[in-house]
């Protein structure tokens, strides 16, 4: 493979112990939905200054390997006089620049109530452009809905072939592919439930994988965690949590893929730390290391704070939080 040797460290170097990946990818109508709880103009120059206030936290490097970005941040730059585009701001700091390339989750032709992801038109023309620009990995987010009956193997196989073609065509243009199979939170259903669907997503997702020839030395997958839908009355505990999930990656992971990065997938800040810490100082000698990829989990307490305007006490929660998942990245929150 001709990135071989690029994709293997890059992908290593995003999961390394004590650091994780930061997901900064909400499109604009996402960003307006945050914004608006702030009372804060979702415009281009207010997208622009949050957004410089994540990145320049001071000393955020010592915790977050990666950045993911929506295309816009992608082509914005810090807001200082030397307007240094953020790609390249982020590689001087020693994280790492990734994108997202989806184009969001649509309505799957012929069955009811499913997604299928879109964007892998044009996708190896644009890996090139985002590759010169700095970028080094990417990102794919496959959306599965649960429930009694949901998925439909049909769904699953959809989804897990996007996946493949997209991690690919990502491999054979220098670029880390985020492999992202979310099996959703939302709904009632119980936590045997979740792993049921989830242990299924991942063999299909695997054999998928295998079928187009990528390397799984140069991927990092993003899962959920098996967990109870945000509905259900009995909610599995921390510990519930972190052996179910354990359980399902041990069975179902191989043990050459570089690394495994958490979605937060709609848990709250605290919750989703405590989980991850369960799982790595309760279970060792595992052959991945287990990081977050946390979007929400990781900029809410930091949203709160700047409200606008006040860059310091953002960043001060920002690090705060990276600083919590770094500790739980090793068992040590």
């Amino acid at each position: 493979m001709k990135h071989k040797d690029l994709l293997i460290e890059t992908a290593n170097n995003m999961v390394k112990k004590g650091k994780g990946i930061l997901a900064a990818d909400e499109s604009n109508p996402t960003c307006g939905k945050r914004f608006d709880s702030i009372g804060v103009e979702s415009s281009f120059e207010n997208r622009n200054e949050y957004r410089d206030m994540l990145f320049g936290a001071n000393g955020i490097e010592e915790y977050i390997s990666g950045v993911i970005m929506f295309d816009e941040t992608f082509r914005q730059s810090t807001t200082c006089d030397d307007k240094i585009n953020f790609p390249e701001y982020l590689t001087s700091k020693g994280i790492i620049p990734g994108i997202k390339v989806d184009t969001g989750a649509k309505d799957l032709a012929g069955f009811s109530n499913e997604k299928i992801t879109e964007g892998l038109d044009g996708l190896r023309e644009r890996l090139v452009e985002y590759f010169d620009m700095g970028a080094r990995f990417a990102k794919w987010r496959a959306v599965i809905n649960i429930d009694d009956t949901l998925p439909s193997l049909g769904a699953i196989e959809a989804n897990t072939h996007a996946l493949a073609r997209y991690a690919a065509l990502c491999q054979e243009n220098g670029i880390v592919p985020i492999v992202e199979p979310e099996v959703l939170m939302d709904g009632s259903h119980d936590i045997n439930r979740c792993y049921e669907v989830s242990c299924q997503t991942l063999d299909i997702l695997f054999d998928q994988l295998s079928r187009l020839n990528v390397m799984l030395e140069g991927i990092v997958l993003k899962p959920n965690m098996i967990i109870s839908g945000l509905l259900c009355s009995n909610q599995a505990s921390v510990d519930e949590v972190a052996s179910l999930t354990i359980k399902c990656f041990k069975e179902h992971v191989p043990d050459n893929v570089a690394g495994i990065a958490f979605l937060s997938g709609g848990q709250s800040s605290d919750v989703a730390t405590k989980h991850l810490n369960a799982m790595n100082s309760n279970h060792q000698d595992l052959p991945w290391n287990l990081t977050f990829s946390y979007g929400r989990a990781l900029q809410q307490d930091a949203l709160q704070a700047w409200s606008g305007s006040n860059r310091t006490a953002g960043q001060e929660k920002l690090l705060n939080r990276a600083s919590n998942n770094s500790l739980a990245t090793m068992g040590e929150f």
